[in-house]
């Protein structure tokens, strides 16, 4: 079970998100019911029906700033406030956190797109530097992106084996909230989308 990275011709909605009826939606109904094995092409089109907010962790090295495109992020507990993140292990990204034992996280506004693909190694400046990027600094000296539309900066206080993924739990020690555009991006089958208007 694939999914395309194109909206297929029939879906409706501002950003191509619905399927209505017909025989395709009869096939995916057959495909629900019967299961099929979870290896990683399958859990990868799973995946990306879970729609997720996205973000840049981001860390400092001694080589200089670095920061990846994540959207395996959550709020894990109010009190103590903690985070998790998910860290691809084939980037810097997921050595560079556990050895600076801090970073930042900034949810990114639909406007972002670009710094998106640019941290997840997209586009034309594919880069995981942030040379260019209006950034601030967290407390901890992670760099935060400016006009994102919150942060966290955190402590590293546990990591964890996720498989093709590195787990970091981080307590976070201060937060922020930027502007609230009320647009938010947001990946979902394997695109950007934003949220539609009431």
């Amino acid at each position: 079970m694939s999914a395309p990275d194109t909206p297929a011709p029939g879906r409706s909605g501002s950003f191509g998100g619905i399927t209505r009826g017909g025989s395709r939606s009869r096939a995916r109904a057959e495909t629900f019911a019967a299961g099929a094995p979870a290896d990683a092409e399958t859990m990868r089109a799973v995946r990306r029906r879970w729609a997720s907010g996205v973000a840049v962790v981001a860390t400092r090295v001694p080589e200089g700033l670095r920061g990846a495109t994540v959207s395996a992020f959550t709020v894990v507990s109010l009190a103590p406030p903690l985070v998790l993140a998910c860290l691809d292990r084939s980037g810097r990204i997921a050595t560079a956190v556990p050895e600076a034992g801090c970073f930042a996280v900034s949810l990114l506004d639909r406007a972002q797109e670009a710094i998106a693909d640019r941290f997840a190694g997209l586009g034309p400046l594919p880069d995981a530097r942030f040379t260019g990027i209006p950034h601030l600094f967290a407390g901890t000296g992670c760099p935060v992106i400016a006009g994102a539309l919150a942060w966290f900066d955190c402590r590293v206080q546990a990591t964890y084996d996720g498989g093709d993924h590195v787990i970091v739990v981080g307590a976070a020690l201060t937060v922020g909230l930027g502007v609230d555009s009320d647009d938010p991006l947001i990946s979902y089958e394997g695109r950007y989308r934003g949220i539609e208007p009431a």
